[in-house]
């Protein structure tokens, strides 16, 4: 986006008021990916002051050529993946369930124009999908949030992961047939 770069240029001049409107247009999406990639809302919270912190402190960095938002997600991503080294995450039968409570963030569906019936039948479906993606592999979790709750683009989330296209677009399909499926067998 090139108001992000010349935002971005602002803040490298000193000017906090530009960081503050980078910070307000991606605070959201920053704390749906690592609320749903490390699954505690409050832990969510201090991890985006925190990239949000670093990515100030390296805005000398940042080469215009490139995207802010894969940019900011990539230092994200570098986060979370040095998080997962100092918790040594334990692996998980994909058929033993979780326990988690239901506070962390949730997927963002506009409700307005739905009965409360709908209302209510679209956030069973909303719990079960969060539900199942606690369940995936948090590498396949990750590409699922940034492709279809952050609505990144295949060559975004490639350029982040520094991965081939078709292999995230591999992944993503792995992680929603394995949404699907989890999904599929809850009650």
């Amino acid at each position: 986006m090139e108001e992000d770069k010349k935002l971005v240029e602002r803040a490298v001049r000193g000017d906090k008021e530009a960081y503050e409107m980078i910070i307000h247009r991606y605070q959201q999406p920053m704390l749906n990916y690592i609320g749903r990639m490390i699954g505690e809302r409050e832990s969510a919270l201090d991890f985006t002051q925190e990239i949000f912190l670093k990515t100030y402190s390296s805005l000398q960095m940042y080469q215009p050529k490139y995207k802010f938002s894969t940019w900011l997600f990539k230092i994200a991503s570098n986060y979370i993946i040095d998080y997962w080294r100092k918790k040594k995450l334990d692996t998980f039968s994909m058929d033993h369930p979780l326990g988690k409570d239901d506070d962390g963030p949730l997927m963002q569906i506009a409700d307005e124009d739905y009965s409360i019936p709908e209302r209510f039948e679209l956030q069973e479906i909303r719990k079960r999908i969060e539900s199942a993606l606690e369940k995936i592999p948090p590498e396949l979790r990750e590409l699922f949030i940034w492709r279809h709750v952050n609505e990144f683009s295949y060559e975004e989330i490639a350029e982040i992961k520094g991965i081939p296209v078709g292999t995230i677009k591999n992944r993503v399909f792995q992680a929603k047939e394995k949404i699907r499926r989890i999904v599929g067998k809850q009650p």
